[in-house]
């Protein structure tokens, strides 16, 4: 059995396309579909469902594949470990974030490119489900996301900060020129909000429950990045976590209001898997978050805007 056998059945499933996987390999069709047959002969079991087209694996194929991807991830581990060995750190970090942890990465993988020039940042929006998968199969080596969330098992855990809520409305809205607003005052303006499939947005509606009202926004994003997108239309109102001021920062003609009730979040942190040895990037990527202060640069960063409003009108 050998490693190659092994990527391309990694391949195999990710495509879900014969050609597809046999390119992403950069081997031929025939190449790749005889490796798959090879493993199969050398295993013993049958691991593709074969067809006119591909459909799917075996339930011993599926056994394969999460084997391929630990061995596939040791093999990783070990050439990294080498590597720090000569001298420094090489290979790419793979990490991933829920979307609403995305816009706080940069506090870690700048400093974490700095201290190790010869590695590379791979960063992938994901699901916490597919983080938790990611991390069972080696696809990725850390992430970031809700510490609470009941998908993570077997990892270990690193908070890093707690979502914070303001309310950023635009400068001729009803409500700013005021210092602070409720979450019932916030229900009845225009909204753009996140979705109600993502976990920001089930929160959000938690805390407009306990001040007694319900949110029914006119616009639903699944991404910050469209939420802020309409933002700067200069209609729409949006609670946001402070985390996103450091990627968005406030758009013009709007400002950003303290919320009166509950305006502390779930906790966000760095998760890795608790396999041993610990790989080196993940290592690494622990040892820049122990140092990068990401809880204390959002926080100021907060005051500042805070701080930076017009004055309070008569």
């Amino acid at each position: 059995m050998l490693l190659r056998q092994l990527e391309y059945l990694v391949a195999l499933a990710r495509e879900r396309h014969f050609a597809r996987a046999a390119d992403a390999c950069y081997v031929s069709q025939p190449s790749l579909s005889a490796g798959i047959r090879r493993l199969e002969a050398d295993l013993g079991v049958p691991i593709v469902r074969r067809g006119v087209r591909f459909q799917g694996l075996t339930p011993e194929g599926e056994v394969v594949l999460a084997w391929a991807h630990r061995i596939l991830g040791e093999r990783d581990v070990l050439h990294q470990e080498l590597a720090s060995l000569r001298g420094g750190l090489t290979g790419t970090l793979r990490l991933g974030a829920i979307p609403t942890a995305l816009t706080a990465a940069s506090l870690l993988t700048t400093p974490f490119c700095e201290r190790h020039p010869g590695a590379k940042v791979s960063l992938e929006s994901l699901s916490s489900r597919d983080i938790t998968r990611g991390l069972t199969d080696f696809t990725i080596d850390a992430a970031l996301t809700y510490l609470d969330d009941s998908d993570l098992r077997d990892v270990r855990k690193m908070p890093l900060y707690e979502e914070r809520y303001v309310l950023l409305t635009p400068v001729d809205g009803p409500y700013a020129p005021d210092a602070e607003v409720r979450w019932a005052q916030i229900a009845a303006l225009p909204l753009c909000l996140l979705s109600p499939r993502m976990r920001n947005r089930r929160i959000l509606d938690e805390n407009f429950a306990a001040d007694g009202a319900i949110a029914s926004p006119a616009v639903e994003s699944d991404t910050v990045a469209g939420l802020y997108a309409h933002l700067t239309a200069g209609r729409w109102s949006s609670v946001i976590s402070h985390a996103w001021l450091h990627m968005f920062g406030i758009p013009d003609g709007m400002r950003v209001l303290r919320i009166t009730g509950p305006t502390h979040g779930p906790r966000v942190g760095l998760v890795t898997t608790t396999h041993h040895p610990e790989p080196p990037m993940a290592r690494a990527l622990l040892e820049t978050a122990r140092e990068a202060g990401v809880r204390e640069s959002l926080d100021a960063l907060l005051r500042e805007h805070l701080d930076a409003q017009p004055p309070q009108l008569p």
